[in-house]
């Protein structure tokens, strides 16, 4: 990129980044998430970084806060509230630790104070003899808006301070100072936020993204009573007033002993080591917390120290926002492409310049058909945010049309088949474009995946490299071919040893015989799933039955419905399936039949959710057993479920579990209902 460019880039992201500002902390209503505004930030400061001469004094990377709203009387805070540089990851934060040393030797060597960076709302508490006086936002760091009566609903703030003599101890001071500066966060618990969101729903009334903006809206509602009922939280994070604290430690002590909410999380650390093991602790747990976090915050612990290193730009030198894994960023479209499936939908691929979220580097997102297209208005060469949830594809969220230099361009479906060249036809009522040609290498390539993999047939050693060998070299056109194949047609291609072959082929060999609902499931009929798969297999006990059903007879299934009904039809009176099935039999592939047992009555009516990961056991081994035991799994937490298993590490489901009052079982008391061994 030339000065020019980057000229032109700087001066729009400039733009972009203060009005996502001023809706997000002004009107509390933001365009974005917060991660994604970061993302942009990020871009702007590696900008002027590079580019320093073009860096000027309005830019966002040199201020603090948002505007505050007329609404409120202002108040003056006593030091200006500071925002951190963010760090995001581990060599960032050595290069900061450096960074001190190069400016005071030995700063770092009285340790460290982690915290917890809650998602919630900045504020400042002033207490005169004793008594809360007044309570402000943080606003544009000097000025913020004076929101005391709100505050005074919050239970987690103090309206007067215990003194004590542990407190008095502590500070080293004596038992009644005239006035004490307190700074800490507002914020909503994830309960209590899903509490609020649900009477809203009932209401038919709009609900709240995330618990931050409720958490924003409700302290600066005009009336405290409503602020009252929303039910916010608060912990206190800095003492301003010098009470004879010596380090950042010393601080929360008195604060907890004058009777302030202190997270119980945040600790001393040693070194820069520590610091990591705290962040990569909490970012695997986070949500086990009732609160949001995005990050940790760390701090030169020792108080003199701290000062001594003083504020570069608007952020204190000695303290710094580690921030974690983002779920969501921005980054550029290079371009659009095709995925063809083992249905024959065409997916709309977008490629990206590489970027981290959530600890991968993502340079794919789905865009999922061409109405998704059309809402997005995505074109290639736009920026865009994209977000990625748990291990799926990640998803393009916003298109950000407000950076476009007029070079972006449109995108349109193609009418042929990118791979086999065949006709693509878009069924009326569905979103999704196929490709009409039961031939097409694509769909025949990721049908076979689909049959050997994990959670069907599960062929151990015949992942999609393989396939693709097979394929390549002619050995193979479709699943059933794998069931002739030798040694020796192994040994001829690359990469395959007399070993690795001979266990190959032992393998799709020893795999003949497998479970009705998992061979159902393996034909990869649309939308046949794993749950599908299996109320099919009980009502019909073996293939030939269910080949033979009706429509009717189909259509009267528990859980099926009519759509799902018909797609099961047409495939098993489709004259290529017919074939298919019968090099199958000729192959010597036979089903087990499935016969119901006293057992699978056990867990009969019982929905269950796994999270986590299991040790005894997989989780799909646990799954396939609550089936075989008459039991549904579910992928999602709701009133309907049972039980939730929860294992190591359990993410979110677990929490909500919680909350719904759900059964919750460890992996030992689920083995126990099972009767594992």
């Amino acid at each position: 990129m030339n000065k020019k460019e980057a000229q032109e880039r700087l001066e729009k992201l400039k733009s972009l980044i203060s009005k996502y500002r001023y809706h997000r902390l002004s009107l509390d209503k933001p365009l974005i998430s917060e991660e994604a505004e970061d993302s942009l930030k990020k871009e702007l400061f590696d900008l002027e970084k590079a580019f320093p001469d073009l860096m000027t004094p309005d830019s966002p990377t040199q201020r603090v806060g948002g505007e505050p709203l007329e609404k409120f009387k202002k108040v003056e805070h006593s030091k200006p509230m500071l925002s951190l540089n963010d760090v995001f990851s581990k060599g960032d934060l050595e290069e900061w630790g450096e960074r001190q040393e190069r400016l005071l030797k030995g700063a770092t060597k009285g340790g460290f104070y982690a915290e917890l960076k809650i998602d919630g709302l900045a504020i400042e508490l002033i207490y005169k003899n004793g008594f809360f006086e007044t309570g402000s936002t943080r606003g544009d760091g000097l000025i913020g808006e004076d929101i005391t009566s709100n505050l005074k609903t919050v239970e987690a703030i103090p309206l007067k301070i215990a003194y004590s003599a542990e407190a008095a101890s502590a500070a080293k001071a004596g038992q009644n100072p005239k006035e004490v500066v307190v700074r800490g966060e507002v914020f909503m618990a994830r309960r209590e936020f899903e509490r609020f969101n649900r009477e809203l729903k009932k209401k038919d009334q709009k609900i709240y993204a995330n618990p931050r903006n409720l958490a924003a809206g409700s302290v600066r509602q005009l009336d405290p009573k409503i602020t009252a009922l929303r039910k916010l939280n608060s912990f206190a994070y800095s003492l301003v007033s010098d009470l004879g604290q010596k380090t950042h430690e010393e601080e929360h002590l008195i604060l907890k002993n004058f009777g302030f909410q202190v997270n119980p999380h945040n600790r001393f650390v040693k070194n820069l080591d520590e610091v990591q093991k705290f962040r990569d602790h909490w970012e695997k747990n986070r949500e086990k917390l009732d609160y949001e976090i995005d990050g940790i915050v760390i701090t030169i612990n020792d108080e003199d120290v701290f000062e001594k290193l003083g504020v570069v730009g608007k952020s204190p030198r000695g303290s710094v926002a580690y921030k974690f894994s983002p779920k969501e960023s921005t980054t550029k479209v290079k371009d659009i492409t095709i995925s063809v499936g083992r249905t024959g939908t065409l997916t709309p691929i977008a490629i990206l310049e590489p970027v981290g979220i959530g600890g991968v580097t993502v340079s794919r997102a789905t865009l999922h058909n061409e109405d998704e297209i059309g809402r997005l208005g995505i074109k290639i060469g736009d920026t865009v945010v994209v977000g990625r949830a748990g291990d799926v594809i990640p998803d393009v969220i916003k298109v950000l049309k407000d950076l476009r230099t007029g070079k972006e361009k449109k995108f349109h479906m193609p009418k042929h088949c990118p791979v086999c060249g065949g006709p693509v036809k878009r069924i009326e009522g569905e979103a999704a474009h196929r490709c009409i040609n039961k031939n097409c290498p694509a769909i025949k390539r990721e049908a076979i995946y689909h049959f050997a993999g994990k959670n069907t047939m599960d062929i151990e050693g015949v992942g999609p490299k393989i396939i693709d060998s097979l394929m390549d070299a002619g050995l193979i056109k479709n699943a059933p071919d794998l069931y002739a194949l030798k040694k020796e047609d192994l040994l001829n291609l690359p990469r395959f040893a007399e070993k690795l072959a001979e266990n190959t082929v032992k393998s799709i060999q020893g795999n003949k015989n497998p479970p009705l609902d998992k061979f159902i499931f393996a034909l990869g009929i649309r939308h046949v799933g794993e749950e599908t798969a299996f109320d099919l297999a009980k009502k019909f006990g073996s293939t030939q039955k269910l080949a033979g059903a009706s429509l009717e007879t189909l259509s009267k299934i528990p859980n099926i419905g009519e759509v799902v009904a018909k797609s099961v039809y047409d495939w098993f009176h489709s004259k290529y399936n017919q074939n298919l099935l019968d090099k199958f039999k000729k192959a010597g592939v036979k089903p087990k039949e499935f016969k119901i047992t006293k057992a699978m009555t056990k867990l009969a009516g019982k929905t269950f959710v796994f999270t986590g990961g299991l040790e005894t056991i997989t989780r799909e081994a646990a799954q396939d057993k609550v089936r075989e035991l008459g039991g549904d799994v579910s992928s999602d937490v709701s009133e309907n479920v049972d039980y939730v298993v929860a294992g190591k590490e359990p993410g979110s489901k677990y929490e909500k579990a919680k909350k719904l009052g759900i059964k919750i079982l460890n992996e030992e008391e689920f083995l126990v209902m099972i009767k594992y061994e």
